[in-house]
C-alpha cells in the first residue's frame, strides 16, 4: 500500500473533528517560545494550539493534503515520509517534539522514534501520545479469545502497530531519553469501544479520573513525556 496516497484521500475528505481533550492534554505541556516539531501533524489542529499558546510551531506530515491544511492554519509544514525519509533538521534542532496518535499509522515505529529524538536537544523533551493496546477491553478481548477490529478503538482497522505504556518507555529509555511522566485520555467519546454504562454521566468523571491516574490500564490514549538527556536536569 502507498501510505502517501491513501492519507491523501482520507485527508480530503475528513475534517478537523478531533478528541480536543487529548490535543489538550498536549499542548498544555507546551510553553510560550519553545521551538516545537511536531512530526505527522495532519491538518494542523494540535499544531495550531500549540502555536496559540506562544510556541514556534513546525510541523511535517506524509500527506500533501494535510501539510496544505496545516499551512492554511499559518503552521509552516512541509511534506515528508518518516517511513522512508530522514526528517530535513539538523540535529538537535527543536526544544520540543511532538507526535500524537501517529506512530501506530507507520510500518517502521522505531524509526520514528529515532528520528524525533536526533532533532530534539539536548534537555528538550519528547512528548508521544499513542493508542493503549493493553487497555482493559483489549486485555478483556484476548482473555476470551477474541481481538476485534473497533472503530475508534486502539484496534482500529487504521493502525498498524500497537503500543503499551510499558514498551513505550522502553523505546524511550533506550534512545537516551529519561520518562518524566505519564498521563491518559479516556476518550469516552468512542461509544462503538466503551460500553453505555461507562460513558453514562454518572461515571464517566470517575472512569476518567481513573484514565489520568492509571493510563496504562484505563486510557484509551496515552501520553509519555520524555527528556533527552544531556543537561543540567538530568544531573
Amino acid at each position: 500500500m502507498n501510505l502517501v496516497e491513501f492519507y491523501d484521500a482520507y485527508w480530503r475528505q475528513a475534517d478537523d473533528t478531533f478528541d480536543m481533550k487529548r490535543l489538550d492534554l498536549i499542548a498544555r505541556r507546551v510553553g510560550s517560545g519553545e521551538k516545537v516539531l511536531e512530526v505527522d501533524c495532519g491538518p494542523g489542529v494540535l499544531a495550531k494550539m500549540m502555536q496559540e499558546r506562544g510556541a514556534q510551531v513546525t510541523g511535517t506530515d506524509l500527506s500533501i493534503v494535510a501539510v496544505e491544511r496545516a499551512r492554511a492554519k499559518g503552521i509552516s509544514a512541509q511534506q515528508v515520509d518518516v517511513d522512508t525519509e530522514p526528517l530535513p533538521f539538523a540535529d538537535a534542532s527543536f526544544d520540543t517534539v511532538v507526535s500524537n496518535s501517529m506512530i501506530e499509522h507507520r510500518f517502521f515505529p522505531k524509526r520514528s522514534f529515532d528520528e524525533c529524538v536526533r532533532v530534539l536537544k539536548p534537555g528538550g523533551r519528547f512528548i508521544v501520545c499513542l493508542p493503549n493496546i493493553a487497555h482493559w477491553l483489549c486485555r478483556w478481548w484476548v482473555v476470551t479469545g477474541r481481538f476485534p477490529y473497533v472503530e475508534n478503538s486502539p484496534t482500529d482497522v487504521l493502525h498498524i502497530r500497537f503500543f503499551t505504556v510499558s514498551e513505550v518507555k522502553e523505546l524511550c529509555q533506550a534512545r537516551g531519553l529519561r520518562v518524566l511522566e505519564v498521563d491518559g485520555s479516556a476518550s469516552l467519546w468512542a461509544k462503538d469501544f466503551y460500553p453505555a454504562l461507562i460513558r453514562s454521566r454518572r461515571l464517566r468523571g470517575f472512569y476518567t479520573k481513573l484514565a489520568h491516574r492509571w493510563p496504562a490500564l484505563f486510557a484509551r490514549d496515552f501520553v509519555v513525556v520524555a527528556r533527552k538527556v544531556g543537561d543540567s536536569h538530568d544531573a
